[in-house]
């Protein structure tokens, strides 16, 4: 089958259920769809069953399908962590034998030493914690200070969380630049991340003008191949922070499920030649880290509604594939990611020799399909 374009989304934290090595990460019993299936007493996603996501895990709600309309799988990931950004590059055929640093309780001092003289700031914080807790526990002293507030989580972070009306964002970004120059080596953490901020006393909330600043990949991804190559790589979401631009010849960072989705089908009106990767942010951010899992279902069934959108735009050279970076179950006590398998759903199906792909052990199965289609 001779593809032109390929459209490939991420699905961030939405994960079938744990790996064999869950409970090594404290993960055992997660399974993001499922249990968020149980939670909601049923799950109505008519067009992701259609494609197999119900033959994946038992999900609530959505059966298993006999006859698919696509291609169905589901992969475990290599890579040793649970982490965006090791997850992502591994869909790009990069796979990390070592995990990213992450620091349980706090950074060390002579990183947090450094990186205050570099800002000419004392920072408040240096804690493990969940971003819209610690905003409201330290906003105030921040506010009277002046000084950001530093946090990370389970997974290899350095979060800098200021209030947009005492750090400018644009400063808040410098400041995140500083810190990563500084977090490399031991102190390599995969994303360096702005965590704007507004409101008061009592009642800070975090705006939608987050940006990552990631590390970036180890060697070439597919990314930078099919560039190489002449195909045009359009990134939607996150993805270009992800890869830190390495490889994209086209970005559109936008910033939630309905403005990402959008952007996919306007640029499916367009002539380009090669990948278009989208992340769809929602689910980990804004349900999965929130255990939040009423407006995770609800989130899910808005983007299988617009699914008959997406495939009404493609054209007979296209193909489409639907994944996830990890999971991230919301309806578990924590709120970081969980290490699960994540779905694999190609449409059409006629883009394989079969319909049941099973379980592959690596993310890099897209990166080596997506290779096969392009001749690289």
């Amino acid at each position: 089958m001779n593809i032109k374009r390929v459209i490939l989304i991420v699905l961030d934290g939405v994960g079938v259920g744990e790996l064999p090595d869950a409970a090594d990460f404290n993960d055992a019993g997660n399974n993001s769809l499922g249990n968020v299936a149980k939670a909601v007493g049923g799950l109505n996603l008519p067009n992701l069953q259609k494609m197999g996501l119900g033959n994946l895990t038992d999900i609530q709600g959505v059966p298993p399908c006999d006859n698919t309309t696509g291609a169905y799988g589901k992969m475990a990931e290599k890579s040793k962590g649970k982490d965006t950004t090791i997850g992502h590059w591994e869909l790009m055929g990069v796979v990390s034998d070592k995990p990213l640093p992450v620091f349980p309780n706090n950074f060390p001092p002579q990183l947090i030493t450094e990186f205050e003289k570099r800002i000419n700031r004392k920072i408040l914080g240096n804690v493990h914690a969940s971003g819209t807790v610690i905003i409201n526990q330290l906003g105030d002293e921040h506010v009277r200070t002046g000084r950001p507030i530093v946090y990370t989580s389970v997974d290899s972070v350095f979060q800098i969380a200021a209030h947009e009306k005492i750090i400018p964002v644009e400063e808040l970004y410098e400041i995140c630049r500083k810190a990563r120059e500084l977090c490399t080596g031991e102190w390599g953490v995969g994303r360096v991340i702005a965590r704007p901020f507004l409101g008061t006393s009592g009642n800070y909330w975090r705006t939608e003008r987050r940006k990552d600043f990631s590390l970036p990949p180890p060697q070439p991804t597919l990314l930078d191949k099919l560039s190489e190559k002449g195909y045009d790589v359009i990134s939607v979401g996150k993805i270009d922070d992800i890869f830190a631009m390495r490889g994209i010849t086209q970005s559109y960072h936008t910033t939630n499920n309905k403005e990402s989705t959008d952007k996919i089908l306007e640029l499916l009106d367009t002539d380009f030649n090669g990948l278009l990767f989208a992340n769809l942010i929602d689910f980990d951010m804004g349900y999965g880290h929130r255990n939040d899992w009423k407006g995770y279902a609800a989130a899910l069934e808005a983007f299988d509604g617009r699914l008959p959108e997406i495939q009404g735009k493609m054209r007979a050279d296209d193909v489409l594939i639907v994944t996830s970076d990890h999971g991230n179950d919301p309806t578990t006590p924590g709120t970081d990611h969980s290490r699960e398998y994540v779905p694999l759903l190609l449409f059409p199906a006629s883009v394989i020799s079969q319909k049941s792909i099973g379980t592959t052990y690596d993310f890099t199965y897209i990166s080596d399909a997506i290779s096969s289609f392009f001749i690289l």
